[in-house]
Formats: structure tokens, sequence, C-alpha cells
């Protein structure tokens, strides 16, 4: 193994590892994630708050393991820009203050992985999926697949909360 099949492993494990904790959170908190998504603009609450855990622990999962790279990074893109668009932009950059430096990095880094491809140790490489598209290839699938799911889920569920709209549900960092 080098050093480049361990920055890969790095990445798929805290990116992995990350949506994981997030979908276990919002499986485990359901009742209190669709009040959370309704009091931010969701339309279906209660489907968004499971949808969103089932995605983020299955994106996680594939990506620990190396499998279908580009397919769940674009999942975790897609998460990140519906988070982005609907809760942080209008926060502005930093974290603290929940704007959107989180959401961007992961996002980031999600395409920049599945650029890079999930290296030696994977699924992917094992069944021989790896090198069937180029590195762009892989992170513009990434990329514009998951850009493309976000707009689709805020276009369907998704609309700017009037003000006194909402469940009143705690509000939860994403």
């Amino acid at each position: 193994m080098d050093g480049v099949d361990v920055a890969r492993y790095a990445l798929r494990a805290v990116i992995g590892g990350t949506m994981i904790a997030h979908g276990v959170r919002h499986g485990r908190t359901l009742d209190g994630t669709a009040g959370w998504f309704g009091s931010v603009g969701f339309r279906k609450p209660r489907l968004q708050a499971a949808a969103s855990a089932v995605v983020e622990v299955g994106a996680g999962a594939a990506l620990v393991a190396g499998a279908a790279t580009p397919l769940a990074a674009s999942a975790v893109v897609g998460t990140m820009g519906v988070a982005a668009r609907a809760v942080h932009l209008p926060n502005g950059f930093f974290v603290v203050n929940e704007g959107y430096e989180f959401v961007l990095n992961l996002g980031t880094a999600s395409v920049v992985l599945a650029g890079l491809g999930p290296g030696r140790f994977s699924v992917d490489r094992a069944l021989g999926l790896d090198g069937r598209l180029s590195g762009p290839q892989c992170s513009a699938l990434a990329a514009g697949l998951g850009l493309a799911a976000a707009a689709a889920q805020l276009a369907v569920f998704w609309r700017y909360p009037q003000p006194g709209e909402g469940s009143g549900g705690e509000r939860e960092a994403h």
C-alpha cells in the first residue's frame, strides 16, 4: 500500500464515517429530524427525514467499502447541496454561524474522492469497476448527478419557510 492508497482510504473513511454518523443520528431521532425538516421549509418532512437517514448511511457505507464510489460520492454531493441551499447559504461561510463551510468541504472532498478512485483495497477494485471511467469522468459524474438530484429534491419538496411557519422543532445542525 502506497501513500496514495492511504490517502484514498483516509478520505473514504472520513467522508463515509461522517455520513454514517449523520444518518444514524437522523434515524435515531426521526421525529425530531422530521420536525426540523418541516421548520426549514420541506414538504413531507417525515419522508425527508427517513430518506435522509437511509441515503446518508447507505452512501457512507458504500464510501467506506469503496463500492460504487462515484455514485456514493454523488449522494454525498446531493445531500450537501440540499443542506447548503435550504439552510446554510444565507448564514455565510463559517460553520460556527451555521454557514456552508462544512457542507462545501464535505461535498468537494467527495468529488475529489470520486476522481481519485477508491484505491487498491475497495469493492470497486475487487470487481474491476474502478477503471471503467477516467478520474475526470468520475468527478463529473459525482458532481453532476449529485447537483441534479439536489435540484430535483429542492424543486419538489422545498420552499422558503414563511415567518411563523414550521413545526417549531428544535433546530438541528446538519
